[in-house]
């Protein structure tokens, strides 16, 4: 792919799109989706390592994850948007981060092509710090061996955790599961799912819990049907939130939605960007037979959260 095409985000918040004059930089490649345990320990020995060399460090990563493009009924749900992703690589310390948008056509390019384009012209890479069994370029064919044959160093390292190794393709697992707390323990920080608050059905209001309408992106990793305490961050302030995830049954809903209640707030959302986040699972979710059975619930529900949330 031509390096005119990707976008190039630099410490500070500059971006521009096009060639980078080359600094000499230590390098880590990959999706990151989620930017996990994993992903963090390989970036921040990426950074480590470019500070000790006197060097930058640099990642580089794609939009949207390449499966997207090459096997798209295989597309996995996305742990976290680019825009979000970015900035969790970036409060890491690296100086840039690349981001290359996956194409059929970059699909097509050779490893070694790879190697001239992105990481010595782009980035004027001296060390590559991977995780194990990375592979790249067209058909995977480029490996570590690669890399080394092209005159790089190379770092490769285990991302293990629990005894497992600690993968975006476990924390979605997890997420479908409604098991939100493996997630969090995998991530670091609780799962996220992004979006823009739309007008619903405005039930939650008339029953006492107003709660925001998050439309978010159609391969979000969404959890499991169920109510959830967490979190709702708006314009970077967050709110203790009771959370549901699902159809509304009890209403005999269709449409599958996530709806934050926010613990004691009282604010006009509609049309805010927020991320809602996954602390806990409190239960799944129930077709009641009243709308009496249901305000009781949710006030157990509620009751519930902000415990957790350690308000009075």
């Amino acid at each position: 792919m031509s390096e005119e095409l990707a976008q190039i985000r630099m410490r500070g918040g500059r971006e521009r799109s096009g060639t980078v004059s080359p600094v000499a930089a230590v390098v880590t490649i990959g999706v990151f989706d989620g930017v996990h345990r994993g992903h963090r320990c390989v970036i921040e020995h990426t950074v480590e390592r470019a500070r000790a060399a006197g060097l930058e460090a640099a990642v580089v990563t794609f939009d949207p994850n390449p499966l997207e493009i090459l096997r798209p009924r295989q597309a996995p749900a996305r742990l976290c948007s680019v825009a979000r992703r970015i900035e969790l690589i970036e409060d890491l310390g690296v100086d840039r981060v690349l981001v290359l948008p996956f194409t059929a056509d970059l699909s097509h390019e050779t490893a070694e092509e790879f190697i001239d384009t992105t990481l010595r012209c782009s980035l004027e890479a001296r060390t590559i710090v991977v995780g194990h069994g990375f592979r790249f370029g067209h058909k995977a064919a480029g490996t570590t061996e690669t890399l080394r044959a092209a005159g790089l160093e190379v770092v490769e390292y285990n991302l293990v955790g629990d005894g497992q190794a600690v993968s975006s393709t476990r924390i979605r697992a997890a997420v479908a599961d409604g098991d939100v707390a493996a997630a969090a323990e995998m991530l670091a920080r609780p799962h996220e799912v992004e979006g823009v608050v739309v007008r619903g059905a405005q039930r939650g209001r008339g029953l006492g819990y107003p709660t925001a309408n998050v439309e978010h992106h159609p391969l979000a990793a969404v959890p499991a049907d169920g109510v959830y305490a967490g979190t709702t961050v708006v314009d970077g302030a967050v709110y203790p939130s009771a959370i549901s995830v699902g159809t509304n049954p009890t209403f005999e809903g269709q449409r599958r939605t996530v709806e934050s209640y926010l613990l004691d707030v009282d604010m006009d959302l509609y049309g805010a960007e927020v991320r809602v986040g996954f602390i806990q699972r409190l239960r799944g979710m129930v077709a009641f037979e009243g709308v009496d059975a249901l305000v009781a619930q949710m006030d157990r529900d509620v009751a519930y959260a902000r415990r957790l949330a350690n308000r009075p």
